[in-house]
C-alpha cells in the first residue's frame, strides 16, 4: 500500500468515527478552506496547507515520500529517537521496516495538537452543555496546553527518521475517535446499571486484560462497583484532558459516569466534588485498542507486516458482518 493511501485512510477513519459526526467535521473543514481563501499571499506562506483536507492537527506525514510502497511497518504508542534507532537495527537485521507509525504526536503534529482540544466543546454540546458554555471553560484550558509545548523540543525523533531515512507519521486523534466509539458503542448496546458492571465490560476486552496482567488494570477512581452509573460519556478523544469544570456542567446533565483514559489531580478533585462516578480505563491500553481498530480495517484493504514497540501490542478482531 502507498504511504500516501494508509494517511488518508487514517484521517478519513478518523472522520466517521469522530464523535461530532463527520457532517460536522467536513463543515469546519470548509470553514477553514474559505478562511485559507480569504488571506494575502504573504499571509498564506506560513499557513499549513494540511488543514485544508485534514481536520487533525495532531495527524501528520512526519518524513517520507507519500509514494512508497509500505509492506512493514513499526508502530509504537510513543516514537522518539530510540524507536527511530530500533527501526534502524531492525533493517540491519534484514527485517526493513518501511515505515514507523506513532500514535502520540511528534514534529509538526506535536506543536500544534492543541487545536484539536476545540473538539471537546461540540462533545460537551451534544451531552446538554450549552455550546457557549463549553467553549468558554475549554479556552483558558486550550491555552494552557498550547503554553505546555511551545517550550518542546519537537523534531528530536523526526530530525533523526529524516537523517536515517525512514519514513515516520502519526495517528493520534483519528484513533482516539475509534476507541471512543468502540466503547461508547459497546456501553450504549449493553446498558450497565452500576459502575461496578461499566468495569466488568471494559476487562472483557483484550487490550485491557492485557494490561490488568501489568499491574495497570482499569479502575474505579471515583464512586463505588455499587453506583449506579446513569449515563456513561465516554471521554477519550480531543487531544487531552479538557478543562476541570467540564464535571461541574455534566452534573447538571443525564451523564453519571465518566469512562477514560487518564485524569489529572484537580480533575480528580472536581469529579469527586460533583459526584461523578470515574472509571479509567489505562492510557496505553486505549491508546492500544484505538491504533488495533484502526489497523484491523487498514488490513482489510492490504496485509501489512506488524512490529509493535513502545507499549503497543497488536490484537486482531474479527471483521464486523
Amino acid at each position: 500500500m502507498k504511504l500516501k493511501d494508509i494517511y488518508r485512510f487514517a484521517i478519513n477513519w478518523g472522520m466517521v468515527a469522530d464523535p461530532r459526526g463527520k457532517a460536522k467535521v467536513q463543515k469546519e473543514l470548509d470553514a477553514v478552506n474559505q478562511e485559507y481563501k480569504g488571506l494575502k499571499d504573504g499571509e498564506r506562506k506560513y499557513f499549513d496547507q494540511e488543514r485544508l483536507k485534514n481536520p487533525y492537527a495532531d495527524t501528520r506525514l512526519l518524513y517520507g515520500n507519500e509514494d512508497i510502497d509500505v509492506k512493514r511497518i513499526l508502530v509504537g504508542i510513543d516514537i522518539e529517537i530510540g524507536e527511530v534507532l530500533l527501526a534502524e537495527r531492525l533493517n540491519d537485521r534484514q527485517r526493513k521496516i518501511d515505515l514507523i507509525i506513532a500514535h502520540h504526536p511528534e514534529g509538526r503534529a506535536l506543536a500544534g495538537f492543541y487545536d484539536v482540544m476545540h473538539m471537546q466543546a461540540d462533545i460537551l454540546n451534544k451531552l446538554g452543555v450549552p455550546i457557549n458554555v463549553a467553549e468558554g471553560i475549554l479556552k483558558e484550558r486550550i491555552k494552557e496546553v498550547e503554553r505546555r509545548v511551545m517550550p518542546v523540543n519537537h523534531n528530536r525523533a523526526v530530525d533523526v527518521a529524516r537523517i536515517l531515512d525512514i519514513p515516520l507519521m502519526c495517528i493520534h486523534t483519528p484513533a482516539d475517535n475509534g476507541v471512543t466509539r468502540y466503547l461508547q458503542d459497546m456501553v450504549d448496546k449493553l446498558s450497565p446499571e452500576t459502575v461496578g458492571q461499566v468495569l466488568e465490560l471494559v476487562l472483557e476486552i483484550p487490550e485491557y486484560q492485557q494490561a490488568a496482567r501489568n499491574n495497570a488494570a482499569p479502575t474505579i477512581l471515583v464512586g463505588s462497583e455499587k453506583n449506579r452509573c446513569g449515563k456513561v460519556f465516554v471521554d477519550m478523544t480531543g487531544g487531552t484532558g479538557g478543562s476541570k469544570q467540564a464535571f461541574e456542567k455534566l452534573a447538571k446533565t443525564d451523564v453519571g459516569t465518566v469512562l477514560g483514559m487518564h485524569i489529572g489531580e484537580e480533575h480528580y478533585k472536581q469529579a469527586e466534588k460533583n459526584h461523578i462516578n470515574v472509571v479509567i480505563a489505562g492510557h496505553i491500553a486505549s491508546d492500544s485498542l484505538g491504533m488495533n481498530l484502526l489497523l484491523d480495517e487498514l488490513m482489510q484493504q492490504e496485509k501489512m507486516e506488524v512490529t509493535c514497540c513502545s507499549g503497543f501490542q497488536r490484537v486482531e478482531r474479527a471483521p464486523e458482518n
